[in-house]
């Protein structure tokens, strides 16, 4: 596919997201693909210097490469995957929202389930996760997968609530650790790993966890609201800002004290995003139909940490 590019905007809502540089990269979006039914789960690969990501209707998963710029299928029949993270090793960990379960892909192709049952139970749909610098793999349980055919399969949930949960690294139990969410969504650490945000997309909000010695959380407190649009997935950059996929109103910018400070806008829906790149400062952009990106002044926060 030609190379295209679209005119984007860096809405400055507080003088902190210019003083910190966060409105000094690209000044417009660059089209990788274009061809997608709903783009999720964007994924960058610094070892093979490619990304992958999310086609959930069409239950694939797509490769981007760096270095020629082609697309290609990564892994068909993928059981509606909708996000990926990397473990320590660099073992890709799926969320498979039509399979209801969490999978890591071996270093030798083979899949191996971390988790589909919590006290007997099938999950939902698990929907995206992260994975902690001690191992443990943090998961969000909404119910998108089984409320229709067109993202996974139609089913009655047997859990009865929506809800996140931790993996644990050695034993393999599964702990549910958050509940009382209306559609819990994406996941990340603060960069100390002493909190844990979890985006709510039908409360349109970011709760914010603070994470206990024995892996299980406080009652959580807002973080951020949005008036205007619901939230996905949510990153750092290296300087504890915090950058969420805001749906219809593009991706937003909060500095840690919890104020919007700015915005990036997009043609379309924002689902996910990721930072990538050589110097980890290319955001990627899953939004609708399209991946993009945008190089940027920040840099993300390193996506895997051996320790603290």
């Amino acid at each position: 596919m030609p190379t295209q590019k679209f005119p984007t905007s860096y809405e400055v809502l507080d003088e902190r997201f210019r003083t910190g540089r966060c409105a000094n990269g690209d000044s417009k979006l660059e089209v990788l693909h274009d061809d997608c039914r709903w783009a999720e789960g964007p994924l960058y690969l610094p070892a093979w210097r490619q990304l992958i990501w999310s086609d959930i209707p069409n239950d694939r998963l797509l490769r981007w490469d760096e270095a020629t710029g082609t697309v290609g299928v990564f892994r068909s029949n993928a059981g509606h995957v909708n996000g990926n993270t990397l473990d320590r090793e660099g073992r890709l960990i799926c969320c498979e929202q039509g399979n209801r379960r969490v999978t890591r892909t071996e270093h030798d192709g083979r899949v191996t389930v971390l988790a589909d049952r919590f006290e007997g139970k099938r999950f939902n749909s698990p929907n995206d996760a992260v994975v902690r610098s001690d191992g443990s793999v943090w998961f969000s349980d909404p119910d998108f997968g089984i409320t229709s055919d067109y993202e996974g399969h139609r089913a009655p949930g047997e859990i009865g609530g929506c809800n996140v949960y931790r993996i644990d690294p050695a034993t393999g139990a599964v702990r549910l650790v958050a509940d009382g969410f209306e559609g819990p969504n994406g996941l990340v650490f603060s960069p100390d790993e002493r909190q844990l945000y979890v985006s709510d997309s039908r409360a349109a909000q970011i709760r914010v966890f603070d994470v206990r010695e024995d892996g299980t959380l406080s009652d959580g407190e807002i973080f951020a609201e949005s008036k205007d649009s619901g939230f996905d997935n949510i990153r750092f950059d290296d300087e504890g800002r915090l950058w969420a996929a805001a749906l219809h109103d593009g991706v937003h910018c909060y500095d840690p004290d919890g104020t919007l400070i700015g915005r990036i806008t997009v043609p379309e829906a924002v689902a996910n995003i990721t930072f990538g790149g050589p110097k980890n400062n290319r955001l990627f952009i899953a939004a609708t139909t399209s991946l993009y990106s945008l190089v940027m002044s920040v840099t993300g926060l390193p996506r895997v940490r051996t320790g603290i």
